[in-house]
């Protein structure tokens, strides 16, 4: 299926590109595999939240969640809602919106595995996913809602980030609105607040706004990063220097 077609799924959806770097920096390689845009996120204070969901092998499960991504792991996955629908292989990924009952179908002869990146409003945190002929798994939300966030529209996108082995760090630099990480492979390296931290896959990470951080691949496979997303429309995803909240 063509990326107009993964990304077809919910009006607004934009074409899924991938991202021109200059010479200097192509030992980092982005592809932006899902993107929407958002009219505002400040009705209600909004948490991330990463969900595993695993669907039997030729079985479908039905609910509605926030505003979200879908991001095949493994198997083949058909994700349907008011009457149209899209086909996920590994790898791919679509945006499901809020208030919308999809139903996800594992196509193949293995079970669909996939990963959901949500933005779920606080009051909504406690509530789990009503997956019937599904395992589902939280694997983080944020401890307190995503905060400075501000009135306006907002993009919310879903990147596959590969750094190449023997990286090395990255200028300092933060976001500029804040992102969930997912290490898919290879394990990777931070620098934030004086510490560095090292993130093996399985991992999730946090980045609100105002964090600065480097980050580096020491080790001798690439380092494979998904990462969701919200910035103010217009802006740059990531600012370099030092954040106005650390000085």
């Amino acid at each position: 299926m063509s990326a107009i077609g993964r990304c077809g799924l919910a009006a607004g959806i934009l074409v899924a590109v991938a991202v021109t770097v200059p010479a200097s920096a192509q030992t980092t390689l982005r592809m932006v595999l899902a993107i929407t845009a958002l009219p505002s996120v400040v009705e209600v204070p909004l948490h991330f939240k990463l969900l595993r969901v695993s669907v039997p092998a030729g079985q479908a499960t039905s609910y509605a969640t926030s505003n979200g991504f879908v991001y095949q792991v493994s198997g083949t996955l058909r994700v349907s809602t008011d009457g149209t629908s899209a086909a996920l292989r590994p790898g791919e990924a679509t945006f499901v919106p809020v208030g919308k009952r999809a139903t996800y179908t594992a196509t193949g002869k293995e079970p669909g595995v996939f990963l959901q990146f949500l933005l779920v409003p606080a009051p909504e945190m406690g509530k789990a996913v009503a997956a019937e002929a599904a395992s589902v798994s939280e694997l983080y939300h944020t401890p307190a809602p995503i905060p400075d966030l501000k009135p306006g529209p907002y993009e919310f996108t879903l990147t596959q980030v590969v750094i190449a082995a023997r990286t090395p760090y990255n200028p300092p630099h933060y976001r500029s609105g804040a992102a969930l990480y997912y290490i898919v492979s290879g394990t990777g390296t931070r620098i934030v607040e004086g510490r560095t931290e090292s993130w093996p896959p399985g991992s999730s990470v946090y980045e609100p706004y105002g964090l600065v951080h480097q980050w580096a691949n020491p080790g001798d496979v690439p380092f494979t990063i998904l990462q969701a997303n919200i910035s103010p429309e217009g802006a740059p995803v990531v600012i370099m220097g030092t954040s106005p909240a650390s000085r």
